[in-house]
């Protein structure tokens, strides 16, 4: 007969023995214990990791107008290059105003103004946060003249410079912010990080595209459509190789029907802009909305998804115990 041990939530353990009959001498009796099934749950169901103080729409609004503004100077910065005036300018006065947009969401989190610029005081190479401050910086200034110089006519050749140099800067602002969420300890997001930075690119690429093909005239919206088309594809297909490599812990992105949407949309939006998007103005528009909308489901889908798996012990526990064995 064997023995059986019983653990609680709390980690203490009671061990129940029996005894077993030693082959060979009847009245020899020996202990044999026998380890427990191991449970992957936490006190009472409680959840492992402190919930993150971010709130969704301060930190998902930042993350997706950061994205639509580091593609959209860049999208400028070749519109500029290749003799595409209009284009140009959708590009320059979008990243303008997401760029605005962007700052006030993460200072509104933040709580004070001040705390940014704290974060000045240091460049920590192994901080994502202390990096992307410095990103923000460098390109801030240069995305703002750029815009303004536009909007106001004066300073041409300050403008141009600021619109390269705002293009040149414009990936890393729009993929620093996935570094940063995949250093958190949240399930979902920093078991992504392999991913996540295509993810993020192919996303902001989208939204740039579709913003430069809803605003722009259809004789120069050739480069938005094409960016269009690549970032949705590349947005796809890392999207469908995190949930294959993450397996289990890939259940709450699955579920998140943002997520589903934003591919949808994406997808629906890239070929129609493609397609009937190079003839027809209408059409051209509402595949420029579609990949608008399907980009900010999408970040919007991945905060949900994280949070959700930050709740969630089975995703801390489980993971944690694949990774050891």
């Amino acid at each position: 007969m064997t023995s059986q041990t019983d653990v609680r939530l709390d980690g203490s353990a009671e061990l129940r023995t029996e005894r077993e009959a030693t082959p060979g001498s009847a009245g020899d009796r020996r202990e044999r214990r026998t380890p427990p099934e191991p449970s992957f749950d936490s006190y009472y169901g409680r959840p492992v990791l402190n919930e993150p103080t971010w709130q969704e729409h301060d930190i998902a609004g930042y993350l997706f107008l950061g994205g639509l503004a580091g593609a959209s100077s860049t999208l400028a910065a070749v519109a500029e290059l290749t003799g595409r005036p209009s284009l140009a300018r959708v590009g320059r006065v979008a990243a303008l105003c997401a760029l605005g947009g962007s700052f006030y969401s993460l200072i509104h989190d933040l709580g004070r103004p001040e705390r940014f610029i704290n974060m000045l005081r240091v460049f920590k190479v192994t901080s994502p946060m202390s990096v992307g401050t410095w990103i923000l910086t460098a390109y801030g200034p240069q995305a703002v003249c750029a815009g303004a110089a536009d909007l106001s006519g004066r300073l041409p050749r300050l403008g141009r410079l600021a619109t390269v140099g705002a293009g040149l800067a414009g990936p890393a602002v729009a993929t620093y912010t996935a570094a940063l969420i995949c250093d958190t300890a949240v399930p979902a997001w920093h078991e992504g990080f392999r991913e996540m930075p295509f993810l993020f690119a192919g996303s902001a690429a989208s939204a740039a595209g579709g913003l430069g093909m809803l605003a722009a005239p259809l004789s120069e919206a050739g480069p938005a459509r094409r960016v269009a088309m690549l970032g949705a594809a590349v947005e796809c297909v890392a999207a469908t190789r995190m949930e294959r490599r993450l397996g289990p812990l890939a259940e709450p992105l699955k579920r998140s029907r943002l997520l589903r949407a934003g591919e949808a949309l994406s997808l629906a939006g890239a070929l129609a802009g493609i397609t009937v998007g190079r003839r027809s103005r209408i059409a051209a528009v509402a595949a420029g909305a579609a990949l608008l909308a399907g980009s900010a489901c999408t970040r919007f889908g991945i905060f949900r998804a994280g949070m959700e798996s930050a709740n969630d012990p089975k995703y801390t526990v489980q993971w944690q115990r694949r990774k050891l064995s």
